[in-house]
């Protein structure tokens, strides 16, 4: 691109990102309406099998964004005249919900004489809860808990432990609010860690993720919100009439849910009181992650809040955001990709397999629409309709668009290019199927998929994306198109777990990683060659935002969240680290290339069948660090540390003793900041 062509693109991006928000934590304060009623406001939404009680499902919903642990004397927490609502559908066959449960909170003044939260054994507002649940899609629900207790803020240890507050310790009254309900759910409510993880000044200063001149910092960290968890027996939740699991992707286990909260229609303000009447309206909703900051525009987003997915599917108004995702403008270097070089490394295919351009604005795969090369595919309209080639000009509608709106089925093309012998639209290697077609957005998760332990070695934060990895890489799994369990086959967007990075596994999608998992490579991919592997994947695979991990660790078990902050406690706000013998499997162990790069490497012979020499140039004299890594994130060599100083270097690494398959080496300068990464296939031979 031209000097003065860039230059123009970027000053129209500026004043662009200026009245656009990019990106957003999940769902907190997404709406200018929502903003000014943070009560009702969704953050985030969970559901996941349970890993130490596989039976059962666990749903969490958290409400209320951002709160200070220290923001009294009037704290945070549920508010009343809100019904707060977990939706479950299980029959793409009916429309609407098959399942709600429905909490509506009161509170309690129990020493007006006091203007402390809590004070001898007493609390202000203290708060307690109905749940309600309906199996009829909302015709009529039963009461299965009333006064349900929710834990009072964690103000400090006076207000909690000492005799003149509740002389309670804070974890006590915790678990004292996990409850059983009527009908055998498990449920609490109450002040939680906000678990939600994202840089938010990075992000909001102009796509800046990860800083280039700075330290990522979680936004979220310090802060909490408020938790809805339910635990669920798998029998409660799964399609009428289905019988035991047939196979781990069987779409009789699959459910869509989502959160919402409503309102009465007429808000009456008077001198120090206020009522309401009327109608309930719904003022917030939440399903997948980032739907309404990243995707939906501004002017949009209210307009989305009032929707149920139900509707939202029949009003394709929305649908052109999905087709053509505003965040894919900054990874097109022909449109705005110079203007954010935090995303450098996420580059979206435009001509991928050398015939198909996914950029906005392009076809995709709409150019084969009708032809023999679909005939039997999902893409076939004798299939599924024109639901995923609905016309020209629509390029992500195969892929971005059915995460967030139908799922995805077992079929092909959506299966992993393991087998398909280089033809993306044929099959291959089963991979997920979530696929609920009745509904927008909605979480949808396969119940049938097993959970993965939390201690499994290769456990990982990227969820399906590096499940796809294993599934592509790892002999284990690539040299068989069996249906198998790949570990993380249960995370994102097949659910979500707790632990796993939507912001980063969301901009790999935009990216187009989905694409090149069922065969679609990126650009310097040609057609033929033998390993897909390239570094235009290998770039997108291991972009971070800089925050990787909550800034507490997650209760092993129900409700499976952190305790919340107390106004009492430090907190720097600092992202935590991994030690050097123990980097996390997310992102295969390694981040993003650092901005100006000191040192060039290349590798030979490569493929290599047992010692493989490293060489590496130096632009710069500094201390710099080379390590070999497997594709599960292990660190299995140090290759050099130390000094280098300008010129050519050579390290050789035996890696005589490992199996056959790919590992990385990576170059890091004296800050631990990445400089370069190198691929490097070890053979049979």
């Amino acid at each position: 691109m031209k000097t003065h062509r860039l230059i123009q693109l970027v000053v129209l991006l500026l004043a662009f990102l200026t009245v656009a928000t990019p990106l957003a934590a999940s769902s907190h304060r997404e709406a200018p309406l929502i903003a000014n009623d943070p009560l009702a406001d969704n953050t985030d939404l969970y559901a996941f099998r349970n890993p130490r009680n596989p039976r059962n499902i666990v749903i969490i919903a958290n409400f209320v964004p951002m709160q200070l642990p220290h923001g009294g004397p009037n704290y945070y927490g549920f508010g009343e005249n809100i019904r707060y609502e977990i939706h479950i559908d299980n029959d793409a066959s009916k429309p609407g919900d098959e399942i709600i449960y429905r909490f509506t909170f009161y509170h309690r003044n129990e020493d007006p004489t006091t203007f402390f939260n809590i004070r001898l054994g007493k609390q202000n507002l203290r708060t307690v809860y109905r749940l309600e649940k309906s199996t009829n899609g909302g015709a009529s629900f039963i009461p299965i808990m009333v006064n349900g207790p929710v834990p009072p803020p964690y103000i400090g240890e006076r207000s909690i432990d000492s005799p003149i507050g509740l002389g309670s310790s804070y974890g006590d009254l915790f678990r004292a609010a996990i409850r059983n309900t009527h009908t055998g759910e498990k449920v609490f409510c109450g002040p939680v860690d906000d678990p939600f993880f994202v840089d938010l000044g990075g992000i909001f200063d102009l796509g800046d993720a990860p800083r280039q001149n700075g330290d990522p910092r979680d936004g979220l960290a310090c802060k909490n919100v408020s938790a809805i968890a339910l635990e669920i027996p798998i029998p409660y939740l799964r399609k009428k009439g289905a019988g035991s699991i047939e196979n781990i992707l069987d779409p009789d286990y699959v459910i869509g849910v989502w959160a919402s909260a409503s309102r009465p229609r007429i808000r009456t303000l008077s001198p120090g009181h206020e009522s309401y009447t009327g109608d309930w309206i719904q003022v917030s909703r939440l399903g997948m992650p980032l739907t309404n900051e990243a995707v939906i525009p501004i002017g949009m987003k209210d307009y989305w809040n009032s929707l149920s997915p139900y509707k939202e599917l029949q009003d394709t108004l929305l649908d052109q955001y999905f087709y053509n995702p505003e965040l894919a403008l900054y990874m097109d270097d022909d449109l705005f990709g110079g203007a954010v070089p935090a995303f450098a490394a996420l580059r979206i295919q435009r001509n991928s397999l050398q015939a198909f351009d996914f950029g906005n604005g392009q076809d995709g795969l709409y150019g084969l629409k009708g032809s023999p090369a679909v005939a039997g595919t999902a893409l076939d309209d004798a299939i599924f309709g024109a639901l995923l080639l609905p016309g020209p000009g629509m390029p992500r509608s195969v892929d971005l668009w059915p995460v967030f709106h139908t799922g995805v089925p077992n079929f092909p093309p959506y299966q992993l290019a393991t087998g398909k012998n280089g033809n993306p639209l044929a099959a291959g290697k089963p991979f997920v199927n979530n696929f609920l077609p009745n509904g927008g957005d909605m979480l949808r998760l396969n119940m049938a998929v097993p959970p993965t332990p939390r201690n499994h070695p290769q456990f990982s934060s990227l969820g399906l994306v590096q499940a796809a990895v294993l599934g592509l890489t790892d002999p284990e799994y690539n040299s068989s198109t069996s249906l198998q369990f790949i570990p993380n086959m249960d995370g994102f967007p097949n659910g979500r777990r707790m632990e796993d990075d939507v912001t980063r596994i969301e901009l790999q999608a935009v990216a187009g990683v989905a694409l090149a998992a069922i065969g679609l490579w990126y650009d310097d991919y040609t057609a033929g060659e033998a390993n897909p592997v390239t570094q235009g994947l290998l770039n997108v695979l291991t972009y971070s935002t800089g925050v990787e991990a909550n800034d507490k660790p997650f209760i092993n078990g129900f409700p499976f969240v952190s305790l919340p902050w107390s106004g009492e406690s430090e907190c720097s706000g600092a992202i935590p680290t991994a030690t050097a013998d123990n980097v996390p499997a997310s992102g295969l162990g390694l981040s993003a290339p650092a901005a100006g790069p000191q040192a060039v490497m290349s590798s030979y012979p490569n493929p290599f069948s047992q010692t493989v020499a490293i060489r590496y140039i130096v632009e710069k004299d500094g201390p710099m660090k080379l390590e070999a890594y497997g594709m599960d994130g292990k660190r299995l060599s140090v290759l050099a540390d130390g000094w280098q100083s300008v010129g050519q270097h050579e390290v050789q690494w035996d890696a005589s003793s490992y199996p056959a398959g790919i590992y990385f080496v990576r170059i890091l300068d004296g800050q631990g900041r990445l400089l370069q990464v190198q691929k490097l296939v070890k053979s049979n031979k």
